[in-house]
């Protein structure tokens, strides 16, 4: 193998595989990147049996070839390299690979390309979705899902294909995020997975701005899938077991309903955070209906800490309904505020024992659901 490739993409190709290699591999190949000629480009591949993630690169290809080299290692050099032309040339007879860039050379030591696991490429286009699109719903559920294996399907995300209807929902038992889109394809029977929160954050972080769709090859009998986008490839496994029945949880009914814009409810939200780190980051939400015709409705949020002090921050707010006082994590509050990109969104609830509501004020695509902290009467 003999090649040249500049080494701005040759970095940025590391970045982006080198997320699917594991810190401890059970086996030395998995500590790994792939490196083949395909097609006068360079591809790289990289996994940890779950997840596999390949780009391809371009490059000028003098002799093919493939090996493998350890990931930390290639990183670490290729970015520290200069920003110039990077040849890399392979000795067949000692697995060695030279790296010279400028008046740097280098010479890394790997391991035979046979003894890399084979990666799932290619696929029928079963599912086609803007990059843009997906991007957005991943980034409006991945952070709703379980960080600990306690239940383990709670660490994925849940994906339904119904009619031409895709929707998408995290839950980790305190909270539960929804996004649903509108598809080009048509499925007469409901098409249900679990993918693991951890490969869509890797997808939602490679999709970029010359990803215009993203196309989804579903599972067949090794129940894998794969995401293809303009230059990379991810498959993952995915999780086994049934995702709880969400729907009966989303409140059909409320008693207060506010409506408030986001910016200054997060700033707010992030202000009383501080405090209430003390607390378990349980902060409380007062919500005041108007007092007279033509007065605006109040949302008064308060963090405190015995110890350090406390914050309050007052909103102006349009209130329909009842008065209320209801506590929640303030980090869940911010969680989901963050990932709203809308002006305002409207806050619902049916008392202070019974879970929040959020959603963009003028949309219908996106409901988060919240439990409360503790009871505030």
């Amino acid at each position: 193998m003999r090649l040249s490739v500049l080494q701005e993409k040759l970095a940025k190709g590391l970045s982006i595989v080198s997320r699917a290699v594991e810190n401890r591999p059970t086996l030395p190949v998995l500590g790994n990147v792939l490196l083949a000629t395909e097609d006068a480009r360079l591809r790289l591949s990289a996994t940890n049996l779950e997840l596999s993630i390949t780009t391809w690169i371009g490059a000028k290809v003098e002799r093919d070839g493939a090996i493998t080299l350890p990931a930390r290692t290639l990183v670490d050099l290729v970015n520290n390299l200069s920003n110039d032309r990077v040849d890399l040339t392979l000795d067949p007879a000692t697995q060695t690979v030279n790296v010279r860039c400028g008046a740097t050379t280098s010479n890394i030591k790997g391991i035979d390309a046979a003894e890399f696991p084979v990666i799932p490429l290619g696929g029928d286009a079963d599912v086609v979705v803007p990059g843009k699109v997906l991007k957005e719903m991943i980034n409006q559920t991945v952070f709703a899902a379980a960080k600990e294996d306690n239940r383990p399907i709670l660490t994925g995300v849940y994906v339904q294909l119904d009619g031409n209807v895709m929707t998408m929902a995290a839950a980790d038992g305190y909270r539960l995020a929804v996004r649903t889109t509108e598809i080009e394809q048509h499925f007469a029977r409901p098409v249900e997975m679990v993918v693991p929160a951890r490969a869509l954050s890797e997808i939602g972080r490679i999709i970029g701005d010359e990803d215009d769709v993203v196309t989804i090859t579903l599972p067949t009998d090794r129940d894998i899938v794969l995401f293809h986008l303009k230059q990379t490839d991810v498959a993952t496994q995915l999780l086994e077991g049934k995702f709880p029945d969400f729907s009966a949880i989303i409140p059909r009914s409320y008693v207060t309903s506010t409506v408030m814009y986001t910016s200054d409810l997060l700033a707010a939200c992030k202000r009383a955070e501080i405090f209430a780190r003390d607390s378990a980051y349980s902060a409380t939400i007062f919500v005041k209906p108007s007092s007279g015709p033509g007065e605006p409705g109040a949302v008064r949020i308060a963090g405190r800490s015995a110890e350090r002090g406390d914050n309050e921050g007052l909103l102006d707010a349009s209130v329909e309904g009842e008065a209320l006082n209801i506590s929640f994590n303030i980090r869940y509050l911010i969680d989901v505020l963050n990932v709203i990109d809308d002006d305002q969104i409207v806050f619902e609830s049916n008392g202070p024992a019974n879970p929040g509501v959020i959603r963009p004020k003028d949309r219908d695509d996106f409901v988060h659901v919240i439990m409360p902290m503790s009871l505030n009467r």
